[in-house]
């Protein structure tokens, strides 16, 4: 069923190659400089494809992304934290770090940008204390209020979305802070 489905290409390659090799040696100077200007055509494509391909990119897995600072930095600040965990092995996780980057931009004088492999032992308790579902997890945690917020999933790739959210804890937050203590 399958060479009916070709049956077309063969029959013109069929012709293509009748043509090239009875019709004599112009037919083959025209073959030649046609196919240099093909193969041209389709190698500055794929050089260009190879260079301009975000995939390409060096940050093959998230950890290669340096966004923020280290937890423990982050727990001793006042500032509340925006804490992604994520593993290497998570193509979502690895999809959303140009948006985490930007956000981490935007929000670094008011929130602690924070990454945390999820598989590295050093963050173990963290991790189980949070009880993960899946990846990426990204929490707002604030050691002022002892207080932590699970952001939905479903906004991490709308930006805006997502920057709706950081900006209602930290309006609420500044409400708590202008509340006298007692």
């Amino acid at each position: 069923m399958k060479f009916y489905k070709n049956i077309d290409k063969l029959v013109v390659v069929s012709i293509f190659c009748y043509t090239i090799f009875v019709k004599g040696e112009e037919m083959k100077k025209k073959f030649l400089i046609i196919f240099g200007i093909v193969f041209a055509v389709i190698l500055t494509s794929a050089v260009t494809f190879a260079l301009t391909n975000p995939a390409l990119e060096k940050n093959n897995k998230p950890s290669d992304y340096k966004i923020g600072i280290k937890y423990d930095e982050a727990l001793k600040s006042d500032k509340p934290m925006l804490a992604l965990l994520y593993v290497d092995w998570c193509g979502y996780c690895l999809r959303f770090m140009p948006k985490y980057k930007t956000v981490s931009n935007i929000y670094k004088d008011k929130f602690n940008v924070v990454m945390l492999n999820a598989e590295d032992p050093a963050n173990k308790a963290l991790v189980e204390d949070v009880a993960l579902s899946g990846f990426p997890t990204l929490y707002i945690i604030d050691p002022k209020y002892d207080n932590r917020v699970l952001l939905n999933n479903a906004i991490y790739m709308d930006l805006k979305k997502l920057r709706v959210e950081l900006d209602r804890y930290l309006r609420i937050r500044g409400l708590l802070d202008s509340v006298p203590a007692k």
